[in-house]
């Protein structure tokens, strides 16, 4: 019997190799896979055109679309993750030395509906005080799902002849927060930095408080699978399962990186992360995160309404004690 051929559109990681190369394949499916396209253009040709069958996507933009009705469900698969506070930046001309100095200020963003960029003005308002209406925001490209800000919210398009890091460094925005390190940052220009300096150590710190390791990306698939196939979804998620468990195996391996205190690096991360930061799957821990950047949504104008879990994702359960074992 022939299988379910399906696209699948993705980054290029190592917890998705074996899915890539053949290694894993989903029972049934027969997967193409995408990873030669950078995560903005992915994001918005999965949620506008409709161009893949199954997509890695923005958990925000994702949020606002199951809100708009779009023909979309996501499976618990959270294949990219970071932590955000190293991603505020300044201009250092201005002043700004505290969370608390934005208020008032303008700051750009790459697009208003980021995840990376929802997960930091949340988290300026409920951890330091910084409410996402006390800014006067600047975006640079198109969202992924139009939105109406709400009332209050002071946000407004660049020229499409500007750049938001450019503008950063010029001092006509006063901070920068971005997903991505950014060229004057990069590129060691003194009227740029960062907004917390020593970034890492406030990760841990938020961590460490909060438990959260930010959820990035969520995996969507067309309804209209999950309608004529509904064993897909739980096939897809064993898969990836499977295939980030292979992934990290080798990532274990020091040789794999060619850096020199690699194995030092990953032993660090698994004494304050746990053996597992990647988990899958609607866990205690992802589900409170998951519902907190839900809350975010609804709160910062981009949904009409807070969603819930069972709205915004597939079960993917076998049954207690099921699917563990394999046997005839």
């Amino acid at each position: 019997m022939a299988k379910l051929e399906l696209t699948l559109a993705c980054g290029d990681y190592e917890i998705i190799r074996p899915l890539k190369d053949g290694t894993v394949k989903p029972d049934g499916i027969e997967l193409n896979v995408l990873t030669a396209m950078d995560s903005t253009t992915r994001h918005y040709r999965f949620l506008r055109n409709r161009d893949f069958d199954v997509g890695e996507v923005s958990g925000s933009s994702y949020i606002a679309s199951k809100d708009k009705g779009f023909g979309f469900d996501a499976l618990p698969v959270f294949l990219h993750r970071r932590f955000r506070h190293g991603f505020i930046f300044i201009n250092t001309s201005k002043g700004i030395k505290s969370p608390k100095d934005l208020i008032g200020r303008k700051v750009g963003l790459k697009q208003y509906q980021s995840t990376a960029l929802l997960w930091l003005r949340g988290l300026l308002d409920h951890e330091y005080g910084v409410p996402f209406k006390s800014i006067d925001w600047y975006t640079e490209l198109a969202e992924a799902v139009e939105f109406t800000p709400p009332p209050g919210l002071n946000l407004q398009r660049i020229p499409d002849d500007k750049s938001i890091e450019t503008m950063l460094a010029e001092g006509e925005i006063d901070a920068l927060i971005h997903p991505d390190l950014i060229a004057p940052l990069v590129n060691k220009d003194p009227r740029v930095g960062r907004l917390f300096p020593n970034y890492k150590a406030e990760e841990i710190a938020f961590y460490k408080r909060t438990q959260i390791f930010p959820i990035m990306h969520v995996l969507g698939i067309k309804h209209e699978i999950v309608e004529k196939y509904p064993w897909v979804p739980v096939n897809l998620f064993h898969a990836f399962e499977r295939a980030k468990e292979i992934g990290m195996q080798r990532m274990e391996n020091p040789r794999v990186a060619p850096l020199a205190w690699y194995r030092e690096a990953w032993e660090e991360q698994e004494e304050i992360l746990g053996p597992d930061p990647w988990e899958y799957g609607l866990t205690p821990n992802n589900a409170k995160q998951l519902d907190m950047l839900a809350g975010f949504s609804h709160e910062q104008g981009l949904t009409s309404r807070r969603l819930t879990l069972d709205e915004l994702f597939l079960p993917v359960g076998q049954g207690h004690k099921r699917g563990k074992v394999f046997r005839i």
